[in-house]
């Protein structure tokens, strides 16, 4: 993500941020204009001269401290873009749901930010309830309560999630009992909504579907039996050399939804190191592989190629710095070629849609 800074004071934003800790003035977040605004906290409502003729307001969920963004005043919703996408949210008069909930929510919206700079179409499903998207964040007892076999993941762009995920102690227990490497809010998000644009950029093209084939395999085959086989037998064997993860192999729909979030992963890690102008220059010898100099929008780059070559040398610094901390690679993952070849189709895809 780029990096922020308030224009009142010049102090560095974080993108949740409400209130700059250096000038105390309110902060929000334009979503269309894409900048964070220093805004006098005596007022409730603000015209901003970078953003505009309108009059802005914060969006209704302002008041819950789990959103910074800014509405036209005008707005009926009296919700912002990322927030208008929640269909079902937790009950917050149970305390233990909160907290919960505004993690999610901080996740949510940093994908929506990503979602927009990739200027993919967002349309919540009240105002598109064939092809919109929304957002069901459940309890488990809101998920053993109904009776219409709600599964967390995605469905005709309901993307349904426990809140529970939000728990790092129990997201860290469901990473052990699924033998899975990584798993974060943010890259839950992301392979859920892997699966919605599947839906409205694959399927609907015959050439996007036949690439999709000819790169990820047949979805025709049976999705249940394919997953009921991933969970008996484990994952294909040799698995490293053609997918991302293991879960990748089970099914190609899954295959799609794991490399998405990855290209997503990757064009974040890019942009953030954009932002902090970060360049690697290694004290080895021979180590042309591993320089890097991140002086380019990821967003605006058309070849894959440099992205990629940007991209592995940066997840391997990563890698490298947190085992210096002590902790495990925020990146476990090895970019074989032929997720390469299933990284660049999607970044081809976006690029030409």
């Amino acid at each position: 993500m780029k990096l922020f800074q308030c224009s009142n004071c010049n102090n560095t934003l974080a993108f949740e941020n409400n209130i700059c800790v250096s000038c105390e003035h309110f902060l929000g977040y334009s979503s269309y204009y894409n900048q964070m605004v220093p805004l006098p906290p005596t007022h409730s409502r603000w015209k901003v001269p970078s953003l505009g003729e309108e009059e802005y307001i914060y969006c209704s969920n302002n008041s819950l401290g789990t959103c910074n963004w800014l509405i036209p005043s005008n707005e009926p919703s009296g919700f912002c873009l990322a927030c208008s996408l929640n269909r079902t949210i937790p009950d917050l008069g149970k305390p233990e749901n909160v907290q919960k909930w505004k993690s999610i929510e901080f996740a949510k919206h940093r994908l929506v930010y990503q979602l927009l700079r990739l200027r993919l179409p967002i349309v919540s499903k009240t105002v598109d309830p064939e092809n919109g998207l929304c957002f069901d964040f459940l309890s488990r007892e809101d998920m053993d309560k109904a009776s219409n076999g709600i599964k967390t993941g995605h469905a005709n762009g309901v993307i349904t999630i426990l809140i529970s995920e939000a728990d790092a102690v129990v997201r860290e227990q469901v990473k052990q009992e699924m033998e899975e490497r990584y798993r974060t809010l943010l890259g839950h998000f992301r392979h859920e909504v892997g699966h919605y644009f599947w839906d409205r950029l694959v399927w609907p093209d015959q050439n996007n579907l036949q690439g999709f084939r000819n790169i990820f395999g047949d979805e025709t085959i049976s999705y249940t039996e394919s997953l009921q086989t991933y969970y008996n037998e484990g994952p294909k064997q040799n698995w490293q050399g053609s997918y991302i993860s293991k879960y990748a192999s089970s099914h190609p729909w899954e295959d799609w939804a794991e490399t998405w979030s990855h290209y997503l992963h990757l064009m974040d890690a890019l942009e953030t190191a954009n932002s902090f102008g970060l360049s690697l220059n290694p004290r080895l010898n021979g180590s042309h592989k591993l320089t890097l100099d991140a002086n380019f929008d990821p967003y605006l780059e058309n070849d894959f190629n440099k992205i990629l070559d940007s991209g592995i040398p940066l997840l391997y610094a990563m890698n490298s710095m947190n085992r210096s901390m002590g902790e495990e690679d925020p990146y476990p993952f090895i970019i074989s070629d032929p997720v390469k070849t299933k990284l660049e189709f999607i970044h081809n895809l976006l690029k030409r849609d």
